[in-house]
């Protein structure tokens, strides 16, 4: 083989090497701004649904586009493109309204023209309290201590059945206003109900557009419980796979 031969086949390895790169990319864009985007959960604010250093795949397409689902959202367009609407119960990722370079992710409770208010920590969705009932205590360690926080299981009027915390019986928006949601604007919680900064929160969240919807979280593909500072990281293999509802 002469040297002008092998210097050919290196150069053909490289370049097909850059094709094959090129292309993964292009389909993990496609992937990635179209069908499912990875998210990972950072606070305890969906405790007991979501777990701290749990990873997320979050469906983009639920309910359609808007510039929010593309890298770096540019603004070239307003509202949503195949647009379809959330459902009552849904856990959702959406920009933040009054700092859109923010993600969060809440459960969906309230719909546009819906009536929303907290009477003594149980929610009340059209002047009707949900189903509220007491199971057994959400157990956790913390700082090397066990701890029991209390644990509800809620239905909401379509069916939709979830659990909830109460870290105290006279939480700080235990007991609310009635928030009634505007056109196109949708009312979310948090399932730790007494350590969630959400739509009851007008300040810092309030009602979020349909056009900050990023999409639906659908399945927890990886988990890691970092509750010893680091100092040691386990996998919760348990979780993974995990369909969240």
């Amino acid at each position: 083989m002469s040297e002008q031969t092998g210097t050919k086949r290196k150069e053909g390895g490289f370049a097909e090497t850059v094709r094959v790169v090129f292309h993964a990319l292009i389909i993990a864009l496609v992937i990635r701004t179209f069908l499912f985007q990875p998210f990972n959960i950072p606070s305890g604010s969906m405790i007991p649904t979501l777990l701290v250093g749990d990873y997320l795949f979050v469906s983009k397409y639920s309910y359609g586009y808007t510039h929010y689902s593309f890298p770096f959202s540019p603004p070239f367009y307003s509202g949503r493109f195949l647009a379809s609407q959330p459902s009552r119960g849904d856990v959702v990722v959406f920009r933040l309204p009054k700092d859109d370079s923010i993600d969060y992710i809440k459960r969906v409770i309230g719909l546009p023209g819906d009536r929303i208010q907290m009477i003594d920590g149980v929610l009340q969705i059209n002047g009707q309290p949900i189903k509220h009932e007491r199971i057994d205590d959400f157990v956790t360690e913390e700082n090397g201590a066990v701890k029991h926080i209390k644990r509800y299981r809620e239905a909401l009027p379509n069916g939709v059945s979830y659990t909830v915390l109460a870290l105290t019986d006279k939480g700080f928006l235990d007991n609310t206003p009635v928030y009634t949601v505007p056109p196109d604007r949708y009312f979310v919680l948090g399932d730790n109900l007494d350590n969630s900064t959400d739509s009851r929160v007008m300040s810092m969240v309030g009602y979020v557009p349909f056009e900050n919807l990023i999409g639906r979280v659908a399945i927890i593909f990886y988990s890691i419980d970092r509750s010893s500072n680091g100092a040691e990281q386990t996998v919760r293999f348990e979780r993974i796979g995990t369909v969240v509802r």
